[in-house]
């Protein structure tokens, strides 16, 4: 768990941080959202001390971190930039061992440990393993920083618009692989992000700062129904906010079991914005649901959600 108690930071008489409070539990996803100059990456840079506080608290599973070694508690972090910050004269298995290596490992437990995230973040290690971070594209390079945020295995990550310097399409592929690495490991993060979407679609929670203040801190789904004030409502998107609710929401939820509809089944994970598509596209108002092994479980309703 992190917590974060009336935390606060000031450079000379600026605040930058005003005493923010919140709670990140162990395994969720905690993106951190807000205009540009409201306190997020200062208070990524809080958490593993490359600035130090101004008042306030922050304890990393019940341990204040100031009464932590610096240099110990950033070993037990993995950290993402924009940039990568990837070491440009050393190979990608190199890069990817820097931390086990400061921390001694054995060098068998560490090229098996290169071996496994690259498997993790889908990149061919025999190919790619002994080249230099020039020889590889954007995508690649993000993803060997994961990897290498990873490789001493911390608890807690760290992620800094990891993604904002990407095109489209690359973007969108690293998302879903984050969301999958998350899924698979069950680390903690905290991601800064610019882009809502990717917010939304990554995050059990979600820090919402404006002007070095925490403006509301929620589920996705309790932001998008009800925002805190009119800054939050036009910061989502403000007359879109009930189709973005609708993506937040899984047909699972919605679903009459036994109950009998005809035509292609849809899947339960499948957001609820897909399901009312599938039900305009094909002219009905029920369509059948299938569970992760295809097995019909079901059928949604278009009359159920309309009275809900």
């Amino acid at each position: 768990m992190i917590e974060l108690d009336s935390v606060s930071k000031r450079f000379g008489n600026t605040p930058v941080v005003d005493r923010v409070s919140f709670a990140v539990e162990r395994g969720e996803f905690c993106a951190l959202v807000g205009p540009s100059g409201a306190g997020k990456s200062t208070l990524l840079r809080l958490v593993n001390r490359l600035i130090e506080a101004s008042a306030g608290t922050i304890r990393i599973d019940g341990t204040t971190i100031a009464r932590q070694s610096a240099v110990e508690l950033r070993r037990r972090i993995g950290y993402v930039i924009q940039s990568v910050g990837l070491f440009p004269h050393w190979t990608v298995a190199d890069n990817i061992a820097t931390v086990p290596r400061l921390l001694r490992w054995p060098e068998a437990r560490i090229e098996a440990r290169i071996d496994e995230l690259l498997d993790l973040v889908r990149l061919d290690g025999a190919a790619i393993r002994d080249q230099y971070p020039r020889q590889l594209s954007g995508g690649q390079q993000q993803r060997v920083g994961v990897a290498r945020a990873l490789a001493a295995d911390p608890d807690l990550l760290l992620m800094d618009e990891p993604f904002g310097a990407l095109d489209p399409i690359t973007r969108q592929a690293l998302r879903v692989e984050l969301a999958r690495i998350h899924r698979a490991t069950g680390k903690t993060i905290l991601f800064v992000t610019h882009d809502i979407d990717e917010a939304l679609m990554l995050a059990d929670k979600i820090a919402v700062m404006q002007g070095g203040t925490l403006a509301q801190f929620g589920t996705p789904q309790a932001i998008l129904a009800q925002p805190a004030n009119s800054f939050i409502r036009d910061f989502f998107g403000g007359t879109g906010l009930g189709l973005k609710l609708l993506a937040q929401r899984r047909v699972a939820d919605h679903v009459q079991r036994g109950a009998v509809a005809e035509g292609e089944p849809i899947a339960a994970e499948a957001p609820l914005t897909e399901a009312l598509s599938a039900m305009i596209l094909r002219q009905s108002d029920r369509l059948p649901v299938r569970d992760r092994d295809g097995k019909i479980i079901g059928a949604i309703v278009l009359g159920d959600l309309v009275g809900r």
